[in-house]
């Protein structure tokens, strides 16, 4: 299963709820119309760096070897794409080493593809797990990276949609009959940099409001609706603003 051949039919996935949640017109532009961003965020160019790094640091993991921080570091400047995060990105990624290396986890997979079904969704939801732990007690950890200014609060972690389509993903996808947690890890780009880690979990309760949020999503889309969100606080920095503008003003 690759996911850029997932990526090319029909599909939903939690990023796609959420950007269509955020502006509707937004996600019609980018998903719909395919039009190309008039540029590309600094923050995005950062964070696909930072989880190509984890990812090479993971693999490494896996086959019994645990790079060093140095290495680590080493990494992320491999995908660095710009030469003004390179040094931040270190010293982020060498504050977050001791913390990434001393949990007594086994490696399940990493960066893995997904896909499954929600009854009446003629689509299939797809999208990519960062990291999947498994304890010694059998019990799923789901791990989802994150890049931030701020470290998250327990509150965002029990409410995060992404999370909960894991979960879903997981019980689908193998894992119906073990017991499931997610973590999100939160890279925190402040003054100086950390790692927090929040666990949370869901229930199936968790898992139908989920999944009827996707479908009302699926149906909106379907319907052809696509309501713009301009005053929200992203529009702004909104890589798509010139054809907003252009819609607005009947173009």
């Amino acid at each position: 299963m690759d996911i850029h051949d997932l990526r090319k039919t029909p599909h939903l996935s939690a990023s796609g709820v959420n950007a269509y949640l955020e502006c509707g017109l937004q996600y019609r532009f980018s998903r719909i119309d395919g039009l190309p961003p008039e540029f590309r965020a600094g923050s995005l160019e950062f964070g696909s760096a930072v989880h190509a790094a984890l990812a090479d640091f993971n693999q490494e993991r896996m086959q019994g070897r645990t790079p060093p921080a140095a290495e680590l570091e080493a990494m992320f400047e491999k995908h660095c794409r710009n030469p003004e995060t390179l040094k931040s990105g270190k010293a982020l990624l060498r504050a977050c080493h001791e913390n990434l290396v001393s949990e007594d986890y086994r490696i399940l997979a990493i960066e893995e593809p997904f896909t499954f079904y929600i009854e009446g969704l003629p689509v299939p939801v797809i999208g990519i797990m960062d990291l999947v732990l498994e304890d010694g007690d059998g019990t799923v950890v789901i791990v989802d990276y994150k890049t931030s200014s701020r470290a998250y609060t327990a509150d965002e972690a029990d409410m995060n949609f992404q999370l909960s389509v894991y979960h879903m993903a997981a019980k689908a996808n193998g894992h119906a009959d073990k017991e499931v947690l997610l973590r999100l890890d939160c890279l925190v780009k402040t003054k100086t940099p950390r790692l927090e880690q929040y666990y949370t979990a869901r229930t199936s309760d968790d898992g139908k409001r989920a999944a009827k949020k996707i479908l009302s999503v699926w149906n909106a889309i379907s319907s052809g609706i696509f309501i713009p969100n301009d005053t929200g606080w992203r529009c702004k920095t909104c890589a798509w603003k010139k054809h907003c503008e252009a819609w607005f003003e009947g173009v």
